[in-house]
This record gives structure tokens, sequence and C-alpha cells, in this order.
């Protein structure tokens, strides 16, 4: 059920793709079909909503404050239609989950088997970005759920939930600090780092405490990738730094050890996210709560180890 008008699906194409051709194919349409489109919208408003530039369209001003009100217009009624399911007894929809990539490991198959588990008829797509990627991904309509570390507060994205989770030294088992307690940043760096590239939220936490150290830090690798980052220090290549979430499988085979920092050093704050406007259909509702259960889950285990 379509109950909008061609334009407003045609634009969005156009918009997610950067072209009329791509939209086209994505359509099942003929591309002079979406440019007819676009031009009587673009005639109707006023304004060009997208720059015809050589490498394909690029939006506006115009073009960006239309958008927002499409992407709300396109949510609604897709939120319209799963209601109007439910009425008929049936339940089913789609849900697209953002998540922060070091969370893939554990955080999101314990939520997601709940989900699929108990609504096998809802249609489930995730994916992987930074933490900055996936509050993009939400804004732009490409994700319904935004699960991310430290987002910067945003009007236009309503967290539904978050936690505050310490950062910790994570090291394999034969590492020389491995059996202590706890341990300070100022140890650490005595040995050779795996650390967070830039643009990563852990990098964006760690730097002023690391840039305040007077050493030069024995970094060996920088890398983007959270779970390379821990696959190298479970092998015992480095140490690096990470908060508890994501960690339960490595650490309960006994393939790494993650040990406090005693340190005044900033925590991390783990975050669901939505756009702010939207109405939530069910299936997604029902998504967003069990992460938000996976989520005190893991806040209980850090108030335990407190």
């Amino acid at each position: 059920m379509h109950v909008h008008a061609k334009a407003i699906r045609y634009f969005d194409a156009i918009r997610r793709l950067g072209s009329i051709r791509a939209a086209a194919r994505q359509l099942h349409v003929d591309p002079s079909a979406v440019n007819r489109q676009l031009l009587n919208l673009e005639e109707e408003i006023g304004e060009p909503l997208f720059d015809r530039l050589p490498k394909g369209l690029e939006l506006t001003q115009a073009g960006e404050i239309f958008a927002q009100h499409v992407i709300t217009v396109l949510q609604d009624e897709q939120r319209t239609q799963l209601e109007l399911a439910k009425l008929q007894g049936m339940e089913r929809g789609e849900v697209r989950v953002a998540c922060a990539e070091g969370l893939n490991t554990d955080f999101l198959p314990n939520a997601l088997e709940t989900m699929m588990a108990r609504h096998p008829g809802v249609r489930i797509q995730t994916f992987a970005h930074g933490s900055t990627q996936v509050g993009e991904r939400v804004l732009n309509g490409d994700a319904d759920i935004g699960v991310a570390f430290s987002l910067p507060p945003r009007a236009e994205l309503r967290c539904l939930q978050a936690e505050r989770f310490r950062l910790g030294a994570i090291m394999a088992p034969s590492h020389p600090l491995a059996n202590k307690p706890s341990v300070e940043l100022r140890e650490c760096i005595g040995y050779p780092l795996i650390l967070a590239s830039p643009g990563v939220a852990l990098h964006t936490l760690l730097e002023p405490f690391l840039a305040a150290l007077p050493s030069s830090l024995p970094s060996l690798l920088h890398t983007d990738s959270i779970e390379l980052m821990r696959q190298l220090a479970a092998r015992g290549r480095g140490l690096a730094f990470h908060t508890r979430v994501g960690l339960d499988a490595l650490l309960e085979d006994g393939r790494l050890v993650y040990k406090r920092l005693r340190d005044n050093v900033p925590v991390a704050q783990l975050g669901i996210y939505v756009r702010a406007e939207r109405t939530l259909p069910p299936a997604i509702e029902v998504c967003a709560a069990l992460l938000g259960e996976e989520l005190r889950r893991y806040a209980g285990q850090e108030d335990l180890e407190t």
C-alpha cells in the first residue's frame, strides 16, 4: 500500500542514491519518468532541489529542508501500515538497526536473538559503522534505531536510553599487567599499544589523557576496527583500551583480560537513538525496548564491578 505521491518516493530514491538512473533502477521505472516527477516537484516548490554536478546529484539547501519532510512522511506511512496490519491480527514489519561495530560480538546478537524468537514475522536489517556514522544513518532515515557511543547531543536525535561505562585496559592473559586488580594509564604506556584511529569514539575519549603523558607512546597499530583491536590484544600483540561492553565471549573463553583504569579517565556513554520527531511503529518500538534491556544488563555488570 502506497498512499503518497510518486514524486515523494522518487525524490527520496534520488536523495539516497545520488542519481536519477540509479533511482530508476531501484524503482523499476524508466529514468525519464523519474526525471519528469522531479522537474514537476521542483516547479511546484519553486526551487531546485538538487545541484546537477558531474559526480551526481546533491541536495540544495531547499532540498535538505524538503528531505526532512519526506523522511518524516515516509516513516509515518510505514507506521500507519504496521498499525493497520496489527488491527488485522498480523505481526509484521521491518526494523533497521545501525550499530557501532564493537557491539556486534555479543550485545547486538543477544538483543536480536530475543527479537527474532519473539517476533519471527519482523524483518531485521543491520548496519555496522563508527558511532558518528550511526547517528547520520538515523538522521538520514536509512536506519530506524542507532546504537552508538558518545554521540554529542543533537536536537534532531532522541536518546531513548543511555548508560555510562568506564574505559579499561584489555590484554592477553600472559601480559605482565594481567595479574593486577587494576592498572594506571601511566603503567600501560610502558608496553606496546593498539590504539583507535581518529574518528573512533575511543580515540576521542582517550586522546586528551594520552597527549598529557610525558613519554612518547610505543603504539604498534592504529585502527578504526574495534574487532581487530580486540583480536590483536587477545593474541598478545599489544595492550588496548576498551569498555566492558562487547567482551563477553573473549573474557569467558579466557582469551582476554579486562583491567579497570584507576585514573580519572572519561567514561563512554552508550545510547539508543531514534529521530526526534518520529512516532515509532510497533516493531521498532519493541526492538528498541529489547536493546534497552541488554543495555541495562551491561550497566548492571558495571555496577557489580565497581
